[in-house]
Parts: C-alpha cells; structure tokens; sequence
C-alpha cells in the first residue's frame, strides 16, 4: 500500500515537491497537499504582473486540475490546518478533518512583516503577499486611491510598479538610500530608481516611516523627518518572516524557521521542511531557486536515496522589474578586490563583476542578464576565469569564443 505523505502547503515548493516525488516514485506514496488560501498553487513572482493587469491571475497557476488528479495527488486548498499531533501522527484540519501520515513535509513559505508603527491596523493598509492581497489592491486601486509603498525591496517595488501600472498615483518610501541594498550595488540601484520613476512612482530614499496618519482609514503616512505623504492606501512591504508557527506548536526544533538538516528532515525523523519556512545552516533563503533545490534533494531522500544532500545555495536575484532585467549573485562588495564595470548608458546596460584571486565572487546586471545564469555558475564553481578576464564583460558568447582562439 502507498504511504500517506502529507505537504502542509500550496505554494510553489510544495509543487515543486509534487513534481519531483511524482516523476521518481509515482504510487509509492499518497500525497495530500494542503493550502490555507482558496487557490491551487500559483507563481508568485507573477502576482506584480497581475497586479499591474498584464497577465490574468488563472494565468498564474503552476498546475492544472487534471495534472494532480493525473498522478493521484489530493489537493486539499482552502483549507487551513490547525495542529500537528506527532504521537497520534495525524494533521488536524480547521474543519474538523484529521489526516494521518507516514512523512509529513512543511512547506508552509513566509508570513509579511508589518512595521511596528503606529497606524498598522487602520482601514487601507495592507500586505503584498497573496492573491488576495492583490484582489484588494484592485479594488482600491479602482476608487483611485493614492498610494504609498513602504519598502524599497524586491515586494515593495514590485507592488509600486503594479499599482503604477494600474493607474494609481505612488510615492514610495525606503529607509536607507538605495533600492534593493541586499542585491544591488549604488550604481545599479540609482539606476533603477531613475527606472521606477519613469514608470510613474515617485521615490523617497532615507526615508524612515513614523505613523500611518488617519483615524479608521488610512489618509497618509508621516515621515520622522516631519514629511507627511498623502495616500488613502499604504501597502507595507519590509520583508517576509519563515512562517513556522504550526512547526513550533508542535514541538520542533525551530529558531528563524524550521531547523533542517542537510537531508531536509527536522528534529523529528519522520517531519521534513522546505523553501522559505526552513532554516538550513543558520540561513532561511526567501527566494524561489533554493526551494527548488531543496525540494529535488528531499524527493530523493524521501525515495530511497540517502547520499541526496542540500549544501546550502549562491544567492542570486534573477528578475525583470519596471520593464527592466536585474541579476546579482554572490558578494559584489568590490572592497579589496578587483571589479570589471561595463556601462552602456544609451543602451540602459550596466554590469559589475568582482574578483578575487583569479575567480568571479560576485556579479550585478543591470537592463541585460541574459548571462546571469552562466556567471552564476562561474560563481558556484570557483573556477578560475583568467583565461577570459578580457572578455568576461561581454558574456558567455564572447567568452567562448576567446578560450577556442
């Protein structure tokens, strides 16, 4: 008989774990996958798009009907789960229904951060996380609402550039002065500031957030600098936290997120946990790439292959925003080491290479990251990249070329 394996999630690391452990061991186990929200599980990354209405949002959706019913998957969304019982071994649904299981997968993603300022809970302010966030955004964004972004990460600009799109006016608001200081250097960021500004969003740098002015709905947002911004909707987009509460209420071992191991198991053999819920080696990676690189890794574990390891991922950003292609990988931080700029500002093209001792350690692109991948690569490896120093700039094509001559 199969076993019961259960995924406590429906995002896209639990699909990718359903694709994984449907193409190795198909029938080996009977997988329930489990989602709080009412939608099959879709691409987040697109939920910008949708949002700035260029894409639909059943466009977004990673698989159709048929493909879980294809490999015998029950797909259990709108249904939030209420506790983990590891004795009795069995997942309590809200509803009353209690699901036993043999292997148990969280993969249960990131809860948005609210800033702990005053005005929080007022009418109009809200997350960009999910499709409900956007459907709420829609409809304020139809009423003509202004509107202020805080937070100059990869959702805040994300959620600036869709409400731009959607024709509302925005102002939004960073702390420090840059955009997207994890994954871009101040060359690369002052230019996609000048980016988002084109599109319409007005952008404020050093700018520190002290309340949301208002009483019941929000009517703007007061800067500590004594500025005040108005907007009938505020959309808080600091970050994202490992959303491990069920974990812990079970007693696993749990600090930022879900402590794993190199086999992706928790403290509890029989419990694993993956993507932006887990914390592997002291790190809770919120991107997408090492979700999937988790999720090949514990469907091989979880089929029989026991040398299948998870060493950890290179951070990389690999995204178009505003139009605009962004990469960066690895340590671009160019103190005390060699860095290679290439600038095409009539072609809108910026890259930053950094060495150090004869191997790429970090890359940032800037409106063409077609190589991205390749450098991405070049940064795993370590290999030795002297033999193209002098083309390196240009990309894989070029580089290629140099080495055969």
């Amino acid at each position: 008989m199969s076993e019961p394996l259960v995924i406590v999630g429906q995002g896209m690391a639990a699909a990718r774990l359903a694709d994984e452990l449907s193409a190795r061991a198909l029938g080996r186990y009977a997988i329930v996958v489990i989602g709080a929200e009412p939608f099959r599980a879709y691409n987040r990354v697109l939920l910008s798009s949708v949002l700035a209405g260029e894409i639909a949002a059943a466009d977004i959706e990673l698989k159709p009907s048929q493909w879980w019913e294809g490999r015998g998957v029950t797909n259990l969304y709108g249904s939030p789960v209420a506790g983990v019982d590891r004795n009795a071994k069995t997942v309590r649904l809200e509803s009353g229904l209690e699901l036993p299981y043999s292997k148990l997968v969280f993969a249960t993603g990131s809860h948005p951060i609210r800033l702990p300022r005053p005005g929080m809970d007022l009418q109009g302010v809200m997350t960009f996380r999910t499709m409900g966030d956007v459907d709420a955004m829609l409809r304020e964004a139809a009423l003509g609402r202004r509107a202020a972004v805080i937070g100059g990460g990869l959702l805040g600009l994300e959620a600036a550039y869709g409400l731009a799109k959607a024709g509302v006016k925005v102002t939004l608001i960073h702390v420090v002065d840059r955009l997207m200081e994890r994954q871009l250097d101040a060359s690369a960021a002052r230019l996609l500031a000048e980016a988002m500004r084109t599109k319409g969003v007005e952008v404020m740098l050093e700018a520190e957030t002290d309340f949301i002015v208002g009483t019941d709905r929000a009517e703007g947002v007061a800067l500590k600098n004594g500025i005040q911004i108005e907007a009938d909707l505020v959309v808080c987009a600091v970050g994202v936290r490992p959303n491990a509460d069920l974990a812990r209420a079970a007693g696993l071992a749990v600090n930022r997120g879900i402590v794993v191991d190199d086999a992706m198991a928790t403290s509890d053999a029989d419990i694993f946990a993956l993507g932006e819920c887990a914390e592997h080696r002291g790190v809770a990676y919120g991107l997408v790439e090492p979700a999937y690189e988790q999720a090949k890794v514990l469907a091989r574990r979880l089929t029989g292959d026991s040398r299948a390891a998870f060493a950890g991922s290179t951070l990389a950003t690999n995204l178009k925003i505003a139009g605009v292609a962004l990469f960066s990988a690895g340590d671009f931080n160019d103190a005390g080491r060699e860095a290679i700029v290439f600038e095409d500002p009539a072609a809108g093209v910026y890259k930053k290479l950094v060495i150090e001792a004869g191997r790429l350690v970090g890359a940032v692109l800037f409106g063409d990251a077609v190589d991205g991948l390749w450098y991405q690569d070049l940064i795993r490896s370590g290999a030795s990249i002297e033999s193209i120093r002098d083309t390196l700039a240009f990309g894989q094509a070029a580089s290629s070329l140099s080495e055969a001559a």
